[in-house]
This record gives C-alpha cells, sequence and structure tokens, in this order.
C-alpha cells in the first residue's frame, strides 16, 4: 500500500519494485509523471511485467530507496 503513494502524479516521487528492491524513477525521461511509455504505472511491482519486456534489466541502474516487504 504505501509504494501506491510513489506513483510520479502531481509532483510525487515515481518509485517501481523489482525483484524485492525498490527504485526512484522520478527523473528518468522514460517515466513522465509516473508512467512509462503508456504500458507500466510508478507505484507498483514491475517485477513480472518487467520480466516480459524486451529489454535488459535497465531498472536497477535506478538508486535504490528500499525493500519491498
Amino acid at each position: 500500500e504505501d509504494l501506491k503513494q510513489f506513483d510520479g502524479r502531481e509532483g510525487r516521487p515515481a518509485y517501481v519494485a523489482y525483484r524485492g528492491m525498490v527504485y526512484d524513477v522520478t527523473e528518468s525521461s522514460m517515466w513522465p509523471d509516473g508512467d512509462h511509455e503508456g504500458m507500466h504505472a510508478a507505484g507498483a511491482d514491475l517485477t513480472l511485467e518487467h520480466d516480459d519486456a524486451p529489454h535488459d534489466v535497465h531498472i536497477v541502474d535506478f538508486p535504490e530507496v528500499g525493500k519491498l516487504v
């Protein structure tokens, strides 16, 4: 429930979880207003979605801000 608050909208930070870790994608040009190409939204655990993505694991290049519990 806490992660949902970090959806990147209305000036809020944009966080996403991947494999148990939470990353800050707020400053990424690929995540404007917490939206990634109209396919993914910040404030969620994207582990399953990311594993099906057609790209490498770039999410771990962003700053870690916590652990998903």
